[in-house]
């Protein structure tokens, strides 16, 4: 490809007031109003007491915000994306980022968990107006995890050196909900200090997302993953609170340790991954993975016996080919093994519930999204503006895995990223005529079928309650 005129030959000009470069926040904006969340935002989010008036009008502010988010914004000054060309034709109520940033740096703890009560309230009405989560109703699993964010600006609250050395972070906490069909949707979210430990807080934050996968919909079996960071008696004792089952890495402790050596050697099972190689005489798949399990192991033993649980300890052993058992041309001696045990009441056989367990890294897609979009900057030296940013971009997040699920089936498992490019980021020019706004949008577009077919969709009458 290239350039069809000389360089004399073209020129430009921004002076076109009838151009909008994100015609896709028409119905992803539109998704959001039949939600319920500018309405929700404005019962919820109140801050009465604030200077120059930033506390006003928050379900507007809260709806700009998302939806420069949703259109790419990683900063506060980002957000002046939407005031261009016929954007105010479109959409009323678009507020300046200055305006904004005063709405976030205005946030206390207290009013950070109003948001998180409109969050909770907004991902129940996406579930209920759209296909977010296929097959909720049956199963249904609640991952959680921590990241942390890298911070630059030495005056930012709460940005602490802690887990790596010689770099300043902030260390959020994440719940997200996902079923065997359908892409993670988060269910909570939580900013923390730098230096805060893996699983502070985790037990109250644990009873939260499970609570919110049920107003959500998961009306079936629920089973919460995480990492060995959260495998602690006050988290597996708030999942038996909630009436839901846990799947968590135990790491190997001395306990852990004597109960995995103790296994025989007949009982591990021979576990198939995709990319196990067939062996060319048997056709057997041939992998370096092998599962077994104890089907009732005590955790916390030395706790007073009400902490004490029983479940299933599954254990999976792969060759540790960092140590190969082999000395000159002699063969190997022994296999040298490592192991990754999980604790469970999973009532689903062993290798399912193994296999099932290995599906928390989805929770990292998350993560890895969040860090390309709306969270590759905390744009603010007040921590609870940060938290407010977090959670803002949690719901934006949702929204638009809620527009993927309307769109198509390829778009219900796209990225953040795809979904801006296919979806969002469409330039449109406006036209006036009888009082009614026509959208004219590039011709042959690549996804122009399930563009329109999203536009209809969330333009149309509701469906049946």
């Amino acid at each position: 490809m290239q350039v069809s005129h000389t360089p004399a030959a073209v020129s430009a000009a921004f002076d076109e007031p009838n151009l909008i470069a994100y015609a896709g926040l028409v119905p992803v904006m539109r998704l959001a109003e039949r939600c319920g969340l500018s309405r929700v935002a404005a019962e919820k989010v109140r801050l009465p007491r604030t200077k120059n008036g930033a506390g006003a009008s928050a379900g507007a502010k809260v709806t700009c915000i998302m939806g420069g988010m949703a259109a790419g914004a990683d900063s506060i000054d980002d957000l002046n994306v939407l005031r261009h060309g016929a954007m105010p034709a479109v959409f009323g109520g678009i507020r300046a980022p200055s305006t904004l940033g005063t709405f976030l740096r205005a946030f206390t703890h207290g009013h950070a968990l109003q948001l998180h009560a409109v969050h909770r309230r907004f991902l129940g009405a996406l579930a209920a107006h759209t296909p977010l989560l296929p097959g909720c109703g049956e199963r249904a699993f609640i991952d959680i995890d921590s990241t942390h964010k890298r911070v630059y600006g030495r005056a930012k609250q709460g940005a602490e050196y802690g887990r790596f050395k010689g770099i300043r972070t902030l260390h959020p906490l994440l719940a997200t909900i996902c079923t065997p069909q359908s892409r993670p949707v988060i269910a909570g979210v939580r900013m923390r200090r730098g230096r805060a430990a893996d699983a502070r807080g985790a037990p109250k934050f644990v009873s939260e997302a499970l609570a919110t996968a049920v107003e959500a919909g998961c009306t079936g079996t629920r089973i919460l993953r995480a990492d060995s960071q959260f495998y602690n008696a006050g988290v597996i004792a708030a999942c038996r609170r909630s009436g839901a089952r846990f799947s968590i890495t135990t790491g190997m402790n001395p306990s852990i340790k004597r109960a995995v050596l103790s296994i025989p050697a007949e009982e591990w099972q021979q576990i198939s991954y995709p990319t196990a190689v067939p062996d060319p005489e048997t056709g057997e798949l041939i992998s370096d993975a092998e599962v077994a399990e104890i089907s009732q192991y005590t955790a916390f033993a030395s706790r007073k016996k009400a902490e004490r649980v029983t479940g299933r300890l599954i254990v999976r052993r792969v060759r540790d080919l960092a140590k190969p058992a082999v000395a000159g041309e002699q063969g190997e001696l022994f296999p040298v093994w490592r192991y990754h045990p999980f604790f469970t009441d999973n009532p689903a056989g062993m290798l399912r519930a193994e296999r099932e367990h290995r599906h928390h890294a989805v929770i990292e897609q998350v993560i890895a999204d969040s860090k390309a979009s709306a969270l590759a900057h905390l744009p603010s030296g007040h921590f609870h503006a940060n938290a407010a940013w977090l959670t803002l971009w949690a719901m934006t997040y949702n929204l638009l895995r809620a527009t993927g699920a309307l769109s198509s089936a390829f778009h219900a498992k796209a990225t953040t990223a795809t979904l801006r490019t296919h979806l969002v980021q469409v330039p449109a020019r406006i036209a006036r005529s009888a009082r009614r706004i026509t959208l004219h949008l590039p011709h042959n577009w690549p996804w122009q079928h399930t563009w329109t077919h999203l536009f209809d969709t969330v333009h149309g009458p509701p469906g049946p309650a």
